[in-house]
């Protein structure tokens, strides 16, 4: 938690496929490796355990398959295999695919020009939270039917949620019902305004009929939310503020990309994305027997893909623990692939394109207080919650 990136390229070079006993559970660190499982969607490896298991459910080994959840209570839709898993989803993702997304350029715009307007006078202040992370929460109280000026409350439960102490993991459910706090309101309400497609995500989850005819109480709704409130919330500040961090210590690098923001910036954002993206770890469970290198995992056992771990592998990237501002970047791992591909992928690299050339654009010099940086521990995502700048 202090430091993964030795151990994964330990396991990569020597233990590309890691038997853990204790969970039954297999490593797999290679970007290959991961993008050819994570690419599966015959129903070979499903998130029927939940795709961030807590350290309870991994310590039960099964014996064989795994069944998809009962429907009531209805667990995040991930949980579920096909066809149930993206039905429900689609109810989320209308808001957040690429044409809509688009339609959102000029609101992120003003929203940064708007928080460096009031942060550019102070001088110092944390660029992860007092810039993006408002600028991130913002939007996601709008996606999901919350006040905006709820933002930042939303921004420090979900910042809350991912921590832990030196030697634990994260129980990743046990902050849920925190975020249901806000979550079931929200739904609460829209039922009772009628749901009439205003607040699309909330309004859909209510219409929506499960196979057995029934709908969403309003606390499955609400979960059905969870991956919008949390991904959305605390990806895009951790990875915007890093960036501007790693560019900064690279002059030479800044010149080039302030050359020509609107060209270069995107480019960029990849790198960036590659570089710097928390999100350690995803898990699957096996439904059917799948042999990789020379192991056949069995039905009920684990497989975690090390996606930080694929996104410094030399195999797929040359010189990966290099930042280069426009290396040439074919594929990636950090938006997940396949079927549980990250749902708001087109809003984030807009977000992050935006918010990292308003700030070029307004900050010609600034100045990272390293020693005062923080990285505070987590078992699941390896991000900076603060970087104090001074402009």
């Amino acid at each position: 938690m202090a430091n993964p990136l030795p151990y994964y390229r330990v396991l990569r070079d020597e233990h590309p496929v890691y038997y853990i006993p204790a969970w039954d559970t297999y490593a797999l660190s290679r970007f290959d490796d991961i993008w050819q499982v994570l690419g599966l969607t015959d129903g070979t490896f499903v998130a029927s355990e939940g795709t961030l298991p807590s350290a309870e459910v991994l310590g039960h080994r099964n014996d064989g398959p795994v069944a998809d959840p009962p429907l009531h209570p209805m667990p995040f839709h991930a949980n579920f295999d096909s066809p149930l898993y993206e039905e429900v989803r689609r109810c989320t993702s209308g808001p957040l695919r690429h044409r809509p997304v688009a339609k959102l350029a000029d609101r992120i715009r003003r929203l940064a020009n708007e928080r460096l307007d009031e942060l550019l006078p102070r001088g110092r202040f944390d660029l992860t939270q007092d810039y993006g992370g408002i600028v991130a929460a913002t939007l996601v109280c709008e996606l999901v039917g919350l006040p905006t000026d709820r933002a930042p409350d939303v921004l420090a439960t979900v910042n809350a949620g991912s921590l832990a102490e030196p030697g634990e993991g994260v129980e990743v459910g046990n902050a849920r019902p925190g975020y249901l706090g806000y979550l079931t309101p929200v739904i609460e309400e829209r039922r009772a305004a009628g749901a009439d497609g205003a607040v699309p995500i909330p309004d859909a989850l209510i219409g929506f009929r499960l196979p057995d005819g029934t709908r969403f109480t309003d606390t499955e709704a609400a979960t059905q939310m969870l991956g919008v409130f949390i991904g959305g919330t605390e990806t895009v500040p951790k990875i915007t503020a890093q960036g501007l961090w790693e560019l900064a210590r690279r002059p030479d690098q800044m010149a080039a990309v302030r050359a020509d923001l609107d060209a270069n910036v995107p480019v960029a954002r990849e790198e960036i994305i590659r570089y710097c993206a928390p999100a350690q770890w995803f898990a699957r469970t096996a439904r059917r027997p799948y042999e990789i290198r020379g192991t056949t995992i069995q039905p009920g056992q684990r497989v975690i893909t090390l996606l930080a771990s694929a996104a410094r592998d030399e195999r797929e990237y040359p010189e990966p623990d290099e930042f280069h501002w426009d290396r040439r970047i074919e594929r990636l791992l950090s938006f997940g692939h396949g079927q549980h591909f990250c749902l708001g992928m087109h809003l984030a690299r807009l977000e992050i394109t935006i918010m990292i050339t308003e700030w070029l654009k307004r900050v010609p010099e600034y100045h990272i207080d390293a020693e005062s940086a923080s990285r505070p521990p987590s078992s699941f995502q390896w991000g900076w919650n603060r970087i104090p700048v001074q402009v």
